[in-house]
């Protein structure tokens, strides 16, 4: 591990038990509380980078001020101009930014467009009400009023998920600051429950990435070897790669629960990322509260068996990084300039890339996947339908293979990042994925497949276990 790796890890633990002295807190030490925890935390990773994302928020509250009523737009365009600026900076002579610097860039890009669509969603629903001449009941999701500019400096810096995720809204910051009765949502079994596996993907990302080192992937010497070892070696990299990540991601949603962050009742059928679906009154005493039974979907950013065991390529999206990827979904694949599936799909994955960052290996890896989505929907339109149960869960069998390996694929970019090393590598082995989905497609159009639609249907399958199992 890296010394980066190893701060990340520090700054995700000690989070932990921060969250349990906020939990019962009241909401102006959970505010400001946080906040200076976050603030902290930010200076002492970034040093005086932490301006960056200064700049970021003072823009983007001076765009929320001035336009109320488009502020969305306008908000993304300019977290994400700043995101070009933030990352040509030593083009420009400028001091480079550290790496916790651009995390925190990152996670608060997601944040200040998110609240400048809810600010928007507000204003348009009072200028609706005004026009009606009444005053409707309070709308689920909606903002009681504008975010004061130290309320938006409170949000951004909150220490919750400040620098790995899991991204939230402000409305979830809001309920979590107003929460009722926090004493009565349940923590530490929650916690418990999710953490349990994260040492034993410790191990195995430690252990993977000993045995398999990326670095040996730009030797020379890796490419004498044997075509299969090469076809070979791209899997455990992409094991090591998902264990890393959900030990961080476990973590930092541990860090949330410890705090009661994110907890709804289970009836409010709460989504990662976005929050609750149904409307569900509070409770009006503590015994009413300790009576509801909650969960934590709302910061739930990683679901590890779907993510290894769903079948197609759109289904591993979904269970990877999820409230990132509902906010994709939201404010980007809903408002594309296309009607088109995978070519909405392929915008989304042009501006996550851009997302992520400049090196070349994010927009091959991330552009592979509209390719990937076309043929495994044109193919299993095709022919899966026709094909007996028996059949059926064969073709899943072989799908799943097939996914993964994509996947493995697609992750030599992502690691590899220089065009130079992620083409050499998959050149090595003669761009097989490519060439795979490219045939798939052509077949899957030859037999009359139809366009992929994000709707399922039932002949679909998601999961190759009848039942999806879950840590909880």
């Amino acid at each position: 591990m890296s010394p980066e790796e190893w701060t990340y890890l520090v700054v995700l633990l000690i989070s932990i038990p921060i969250g349990f002295l906020f939990k019962k807190a009241g909401p102006g030490l959970k505010r400001w509380g946080a906040a200076a925890v976050g603030l902290g935390l930010t200076l002492f990773t970034c040093g005086p980078h932490t301006l960056h994302s200064l700049v970021t928020i003072l823009g983007t509250w001076a765009l929320i001020q001035a336009q109320p009523c488009s502020c969305h737009a306008l908000a993304l365009a300019w977290t994400f101009s700043y995101l070009l600026f933030f990352r040509a900076l030593s083009l420009l002579g400028l001091p480079t930014p550290t790496p916790f610097t651009n995390a925190v860039q990152l996670l608060l890009t997601l944040k200040l467009v998110s609240l400048a669509s809810e600010v928007q969603d507000l204003h348009l629903a009072q200028r609706k009400e005004m026009a009606s001449g009444f005053s409707k009941g309070p709308t689920l999701g909606l903002l009681p009023d504008v975010p004061s500019l130290m309320e938006t400096l409170s949000y951004s810096y909150c220490y919750v998920g400040i620098m790995t995720g899991p991204f939230f809204r402000y409305r979830t910051y809001l309920d979590w600051l107003e929460q009722p009765f926090p004493g009565a949502v349940p923590s530490l079994r929650p916690l418990l429950r999710r953490a349990w596996p994260a040492p034993l993907f410790g191990l195995l990302f430690l252990l993977s990435s000993h045995l398999f080192p990326l670095e040996a992937v730009r030797e020379d010497a890796f490419y004498a070897r044997p075509l299969p070892a090469r076809l070979f070696y791209m899997i455990p990299v992409f094991f090591a790669f998902r264990m890393r990540f959900y030990v961080a991601w476990i973590a930092a949603e541990c860090g949330c629960i410890a705090a009661g962050f994110g907890a709804y009742p289970v009836a409010a059928k709460a989504r990662a990322g976005g929050g609750p679906t149904l409307q569900c009154p509070p409770p009006s005493s503590p015994e009413k509260a300790a009576s509801l039974e909650y969960d934590y979907e709302t910061i739930r950013n990683i679901d590890c068996y779907s993510t290894d065991f769903c079948v197609r390529v759109r289904d591993g999206m979904r269970y990877w990084n999820m409230t990132v990827q509902w906010w994709l979904a939201q404010y980007i694949y809903k408002n594309a300039p296309f009607r088109s599936y995978v070519l909405r799909s392929a915008w989304t994955m042009l501006l996550s890339a851009y997302w992520h960052g400049l090196h070349p290996g994010y927009y091959l890896s991330f552009l592979t996947i509209p390719l990937c989505l076309a043929a495994e929907g044109r193919l299993e339109s095709a022919l899966r339908g026709r094909l007996s149960p028996g059949g059926q869960k064969a073709w899943d069998w072989v799908h799943w293979f097939l996914k993964m390996r994509a996947y493995d694929y697609m992750c030599m970019g992502f690691v590899l990042l220089s065009m130079g090393d992620t083409l050499r590598y998959w050149a090595s082995i003669y761009f097989c994925i490519h060439l795979l989905a490219l045939a798939v497609l052509g077949l899957g159009l030859a037999l009359g497949g139809g366009s992929p639609s994000r709707r399922k249907t039932a002949s679909q399958a998601t999961s190759l276990a009848p039942e999806k199992l879950r840590e909880e």
